[in-house]
């Protein structure tokens, strides 16, 4: 697979891909980052045709705690 590049300004900010087997483990995932960093929140799920599981992209900024850190 070829990523997908992209330029982020600042410092601490990534863009995540994530693949899984199925939405409720790809959501999964997204909620524990969520935890964890500042991130852009459990966003949308999508399957391309073809191609085996499915797919979602977070933003995070990993400087920042996430809503469960103190």
């Amino acid at each position: 697979m070829k990523p997908n590049e992209q330029h982020i300004a600042e410092p601490g900010l990534v863009v995540l891909n994530i693949t899984g087997g199925d939405e409720d483990t790809v959501r999964a995932v997204m909620a524990a980052l969520e935890e964890r960093w500042a991130t852009s929140g459990v966003g949308p799920v999508r399957r391309d045709p073809g191609e085996p599981g499915v797919r979602a992209r977070i933003y995070a900024d990993v400087l920042r705690p996430g809503r469960e850190a103190p």
